[in-house]
């Protein structure tokens, strides 16, 4: 839920800072910051809460601490690849088959009721995927109104 209000929240904050620095609101530039600082915060958790989000794979997934790792760093990587011209195009495909591929990984940790924060069983569990799926979308549609058309 968190990384919804980022995304929002940024988006609005961007879209008044548009208005004031470019006299004229710039819905794209602002989609590409809210995504952007949402894909920062996102990435910090896989610094911060390492343990926790290692135990959304299944076992039999190898260098799991370090795909974590891996995936927050794809993450900044994402988020500055947007800036980039030369790689605005490919950054944004990346990261819908990103979103995509992440899913699974959603999906495991719900059935296991994990609480990513604190590698517990007492998160919310099945319940969770009737916010994370359409979050999910969202995501992809995001990625593909802002950075890809």
């Amino acid at each position: 839920m968190k990384p919804l209000f980022i995304l929002l929240g940024t988006f609005v904050c961007a879209l008044a800072g548009t208005r004031i620095f470019k006299s004229d609101i710039d819905y794209t530039l602002a989609g590409i910051i809210a995504l952007s600082v949402m894909l920062l915060f996102t990435a910090l958790g896989h610094f911060m809460f390492t343990r926790g989000m290692t135990a959304m794979l299944p076992d039999f997934v190898p260098f799991r601490m370090q795909l974590i790792y891996l995936t927050g760093l794809i993450e900044i990587a994402a988020a500055i690849g947007m800036f980039i011209p030369g790689f605005k195009k490919v950054t944004g495909i990346l990261l819908i088959i990103f979103f995509i591929l992440i899913l699974p990984a959603n999906i495991y940790a719900a059935i296991k009721h994990l609480n990513y924060e604190t590698g517990n069983t007492d998160g919310k569990g099945l319940s969770y995927l009737w916010f994370r799926v359409p979050f999910q979308l969202l995501l992809i549609w995001w990625v593909y109104y802002f950075v890809l058309r």
